[in-house]
Order: structure tokens, then C-alpha cells, then sequence
């Protein structure tokens, strides 16, 4: 009942930031923990972040924790990555995810999927 879609990747340089947004569709967007998974090449996805249906709860990978944040526009259908002090390493496919409880996000098993959008970071 939920349809996701990312935009905002694109290169940067090292250092730099970028913001991602995830909009989404449905009557009951607002009801659905929200975050983010990533995936390098040659690397399994992993998780980057979290947030819950209310906004109330964040949570992070240690690999980004300080350095991103994440928000919801319930308004709106649409929750967004702030990106700060880019590295190399952060070079990946990030993905929006959606689920009805908050640890199918965290464990990659999310009830939606986007479909992807690019970011590069050089060096």
C-alpha cells in the first residue's frame, strides 16, 4: 500500500554534504517506522538509520553516527538523510525503507522498498 521514492544522491567531494529525500504514498504513510540501508559495491547492505512512526525515536550505524541525521515530514509523506562530512567509504546505493514496526527496518526486512538513488563521494 506504500510506494517509496528516493532522490537527491549525486557526486560530492570528500568533506561535503548532501540531503536525500524519500517520498512516499499512502493514506497510512504516517503510521510507518521509516530509515535507510545502504550498499557499496561488492559489500552487503547495511544499515545507516532509523526513525520511528512518530519521529520521537532515532537510531544510527556507529559508521555515521554524528555525521547524519535523519527527519520526517509526515505532511508531507516524506522522510529525508542529511548527509554532513561525506567520506569515501559513504559511496554507495542508499535505499528508503518502510515498515509497520521498527526492528523489521533495523533488520533489513522492511515492509517497502525504494528503489535505490546513487551517491558518490570522491576523494
Amino acid at each position: 500500500q506504500v510506494q517509496l521514492v528516493e532522490s537527491g544522491g549525486g557526486l560530492v567531494q570528500a568533506g561535503g554534504s548532501l540531503r536525500l529525500s524519500c517520498q512516499g504514498s499512502g493514506r497510512t504513510f504516517s503510521s510507518y517506522a521509516m530509515g535507510w540501508f545502504r550498499q557499496a559495491p561488492g559489500k552487503e547492505r547495511e544499515f545507516v538509520a532509523l526513525i520511528s512512526w512518530s519521529g520521537g525515536a532515532t537510531n544510527f550505524a556507529d559508521s555515521v553516527k554524528g555525521r547524519f541525521t535523519i527527519s520526517r515530514d509526515n505532511a508531507k509523506n516524506t522522510v529525508y538523510l542529511q548527509m554532513n562530512s561525506l567520506k569515501p567509504e559513504d559511496t554507495a546505493v542508499y535505499y528508503c525503507l518502510a515498515a509497520q514496526k521498527s526492528y523489521l527496518v533495523i533488520g533489513g526486512t522492511p515492509d517497502y522498498w525504494g528503489q535505490g538513488t546513487q551517491v558518490t563521494v570522491s576523494s
